[in-house]
């Protein structure tokens, strides 16, 4: 775990003023070449041709910090991909939308540059990350119990945090979902999205995810680890774990292990660690129990 101090520092991200990548450091201890992919057979697939997953990423590369510093963040690519490849090897179209419409931005920082297999998958769906859908006009004039998305999709990454959670939009998908029995499907900072869930939300009607448990990214490494091997350029400007708790949300783990949790309709995961986890936690549970819908 030694290094020099300089190793520590975040980088300077050219593009923007005070914009910073992790630190060297930070990266040795993050990012391995490989995950731990090891297969995504689904014998009973679905060939349905129905029965779809949505996709809702974040279109902003800065998180702004508490002292004004950039973090050049996005979305963590492997908490995408590894997810995505075992829906899509499970049948599932996926549909890739952000608030916007503008393009996905990514953490290609934090891509296993050895993993044959994200890289597949990452080639598979490039052009829908580039070019998006509009999350407003997926929405519509609303979703109704017909509607084909048996999934909603939101990964992590810090970048999540800057659009998706105060999103209106976000919000009548999850409500959606919530009242017609379809799946969330999120890990590490993606459940900070929960909070959308509170936005525009009916008067006089209850948050509908309080006294769920769930996995989330760990507050005291956002406090800590990360801002000590500089993986953050400084402090958070409000944390994932707090703002849950404040709706009745209940984060179950304390540190990252690849851990995964349900909880009804609502699927999780701790970190990058359980992108492969969370996969298979989805892929399966969806298959096994789509037989019990018309």
């Amino acid at each position: 775990m030694a290094s020099n101090s300089s190793e520590r520092k975040p980088v300077p991200d050219q593009a923007e003023h005070d914009a910073w990548f992790p630190s060297p450091f930070s990266l040795t201890q993050y990012v391995p070449p490989k995950t731990d992919f090891d297969g995504a057979d689904y014998p009973n697939a679905y060939k349905g041709g129905k029965w779809r997953i949505l996709l809702i990423a974040t279109q902003e590369r800065y998180l702004k910090m508490s002292g004004g510093e950039f973090f050049s963040t996005g979305n963590h690519p492997v908490e995408m991909l590894l997810p995505v490849l075992h829906l899509d090897a499970a049948g599932f179209e996926v549909d890739i939308a952000t608030v916007s419409g503008d393009p996905v931005k990514f953490e290609m920082w934090a891509f296993p540059k050895e993993d044959e297999a994200v890289k597949n998958i990452f080639e598979k769906y490039k052009d829908k990350l580039r070019q998006p859908l509009n999350l407003e006009k997926v929405w519509g004039d609303g979703f109704n119990k017909d509607t084909p998305y048996i999934g909603v999709f939101i990964p992590g990454g810090h970048g999540v945090m800057n659009d998706v959670p105060f999103s209106p939009t976000v919000g009548k998908i999850l409500r959606w979902a919530d009242a017609n029995q379809r799946y969330f499907i999120s890990l590490c900072h993606g459940p900070a999205s929960m909070l959308a869930a509170n936005v525009g939300k009916p008067e006089g009607s209850d948050f509908i995810y309080s006294g769920y448990k769930i996995n989330v990214f760990p507050d005291t490494l956002d406090t800590g680890a990360n801002i000590d091997i500089g993986y953050i350029p400084g402090k958070m400007p409000w944390l994932v774990g707090d703002e849950l708790r404040k709706l009745g949300i209940i984060p179950i783990n304390k540190e990252i292990t690849g851990e995964t949790h349900r909880d009804r309709y609502v699927l999780t995961g701790d970190s990058p660690l359980a992108s492969n986890n969370l996969g298979k936690l989805a892929a399966r549970t969806i298959l096994e129990e789509l037989p019990q819908r018309s």
